[in-house]
């Protein structure tokens, strides 16, 4: 009884902490998605915020505290000293009369104090002039003078860069002061500036030559990494860091491993293809041999498609691994497929737009390029082929006006050995490998192939590799 006792008011005390702290997390949570949201998406230019924005706000802080503390106190006091001078030359003039052009009080002021004095008669204050942006000076200067001589008064600290006129009124007459400005103000403040500005300027210089000799080797083994997912030669050495060189390392030796491992299957595949073309080469022999009957016809074409059969699965299996990527025309490419389906009796187009020089393994993708082909070329009467080479992707796109594929089959046609039972099967009754090796060989290139609806009527086999 007295767990439960004790338990309600902790109960409640965590539900009204959670009501509080809850909508407080939602407020800070959105000014750090904003932040988010503009921060750099890239390795360097993100490392270079977290090197730059300490010293940043290091700067800042520094500055702010310098011109707060030191540079205002020693305004205040220097025009403290200034304000105090002119009320002592005010007392002056006012106890001990002057001549009319008070030479002796001017040159008191000159000698002594280092102003330039000047009594105007008969005259009154100028309007007020426009206030500086940085007004520390005369702020200070406009206080003191308030607070020590007590009179009407005009303050230009913007007109003359190295002097400060003042403006005081008395009776009739106007009092004229000219003063250095390094007087009343600590003038050495855009030493301070410089020097943080050069000594920022320095480390951005310093962080931004480090960080890209640090990012370089990553470029590079993400360039590599690339280059390999689309099977190009990828030459590569470690470089950099000890965990960048690491990772390089490790990268060398899964693509040893890979390599290893498609030359062995290559060679496996070269060995049990050649034992196969070997028994199917003696079967044709022996039927061609033998008397010609019905019978021994219908062999042959059973050895003939065990044959095609072969290639298709040793196709497959092998996935062109061992042929090396090279600079291809793939509009040469194109037209020779153009001229075999027109040969055949299709209506056929092609369009390619942008540089048709491109690097891919050219017989592999000859193959994928023929198999969409001629798939096109079985269940429809018009194909279109359109070929863009852009900066970032080549794309091939064949249409047709077949039948098509149901959207819900689209991805069951690349399985192996998957055909379809409706109007258009995939290869006419053959392995069911056709989509799938061509899938196979796009993404050995590093793209992909999607199918869609097309214009014409009936599929429309989208082929997109990065280049």
């Amino acid at each position: 009884m007295w767990f439960r006792r004790a338990r309600a008011p902790v109960q409640r005390l965590a539900r009204q902490l959670h009501s509080t702290v809850r909508p407080a997390l939602k407020r800070i949570g959105r000014p750090l998605q904003i932040v988010a949201r503009y921060m750099p998406k890239g390795l360097y230019p993100r490392a270079l915020v977290i090197v730059i924005a300490p010293v940043v706000l290091l700067q800042s802080v520094i500055a702010y505290v310098f011109m707060e503390r030191h540079w205002q106190t020693v305004t205040q006091r220097l025009s403290s000293a200034v304000s105090a001078d002119i009320a002592m030359l005010i007392d002056v003039y006012e106890s001990y009369p002057q001549d009319a052009d008070t030479t002796t009080l001017s040159r008191i002021a000159a000698e002594r104090l280092g102003m330039d004095l000047d009594i105007i008669p008969d005259s009154d204050l100028p309007a007020p002039g426009p206030r500086p942006f940085f007004s520390l000076l005369d702020n200070a200067l406009s206080t003191e003078l308030s607070q020590q001589v007590a009179r009407p008064f005009w303050l230009d600290t913007v007109g003359r860069s190295s002097l400060i006129e003042i403006r005081i009124k008395l009776g009739k007459d106007v009092m004229r002061i000219l003063t250095r400005r390094n007087a009343a103000y600590a003038s050495n403040s855009h030493i301070f500036l410089l020097w943080m500005i050069g000594t920022s300027l320095i480390l951005l210089t310093i962080a931004v030559l480090f960080l890209r000799n640090q990012i370089r080797p990553i470029l590079k083994l993400a360039d590599a990494a690339e280059a390999f997912g689309k099977g190009r030669d990828a030459d590569f050495r470690p470089r950099g860091a000890r965990e960048v060189r690491r990772a390089g390392n490790a990268f060398i030796e899964m693509k040893r491993r890979v390599e290893r491992s498609i030359g062995e299957r290559t060679t496996m595949l070269n060995g049990v293809s050649h034992d196969l073309r070997t028994i199917l080469t003696r079967f044709k022999l022996s039927l061609a041999l033998m008397e010609r009957t019905s019978e021994i016809e219908a062999l042959e074409k059973d050895v003939d498609e065990m044959s095609r059969m072969l290639e298709d699965y040793l196709a497959f299996a092998r996935g062109d691994a061992g042929e090396v990527a090279v600079e291809t025309d793939i509009r040469a490419l194109l037209e020779e497929l153009k001229s075999d389906a027109e040969r055949q009796g299709h209506q056929t187009g092609l369009e390619v737009v942008g540089d048709p020089l491109v690097v891919i393994r050219p017989d592999a993708f000859r193959r994928l390029l023929t198999n969409l082909v001629s798939n096109a070329a079985r269940y429809g009467d018009r194909i279109a082929i359109r070929a863009t080479h852009d900066a970032r992707y080549l794309i091939v796109m064949i249409d047709d006006d077949g039948p098509g594929i149901p959207p819900d089959q689209r991805e069951e046609v690349f399985r192996p050995f998957f055909r379809l039972d409706e109007a258009r099967n995939v290869d006419g009754g053959g392995t069911g490998l056709g989509l799938a090796i061509a899938r196979d060989i796009a993404r050995a290139h590093g793209g992909d192939i999607i199918l869609g609806d097309s214009p014409l009527g009936g599929l429309r086999a989208t082929v997109r590799l990065p280049v």
